[in-house]
């Protein structure tokens, strides 16, 4: 009889589940913080520049190090499997192609817009 254990770490299954990360929302507030004082730069409040510049820097402080982590999920700890790979490449297809549809249907309604102007 062979005796298995099993640690808490051990993955049972191709597939990855992210652990917990501060950086979305962290990346959420600081791409409202610049939303916001770029609005209030653009209106001539005083101070608005320096926020903007401010929350710029940390809404790309916040994606790099974001990015930064799941490239190490990725190359060093080895969690982006085959399977995993095939996930990310067919949800960037998807994503693609939602642009395309989107930008198609837009261009679509603009042309449209303009034939029915003129006739």
């Amino acid at each position: 009889m062979t005796n298995i254990s099993y640690s808490k770490t051990a993955q049972r299954h191709g597939f990855h589940l992210v652990d917990p990360s501060p950086w979305p929302i962290v990346s959420a507030f600081a791409a409202l913080s610049f939303t916001m004082s770029w609005v209030q730069w653009m209106h001539g409040y005083s101070g608005g520049g320096y926020v903007t510049i401010l929350s710029f820097i940390a809404l790309l402080t916040a994606a790099g190090v974001w990015w930064r982590d799941i490239t190490r999920e990725g190359t060093y700890q080895g969690h982006h499997t085959a399977i995993v790979q095939v996930g990310l490449r067919y949800g960037m297809l998807l994503f693609i192609a939602s642009e395309i549809m989107f930008f198609f249907a837009f261009f679509w309604a603009f042309f449209s817009l303009i034939i029915s102007t003129i006739y």
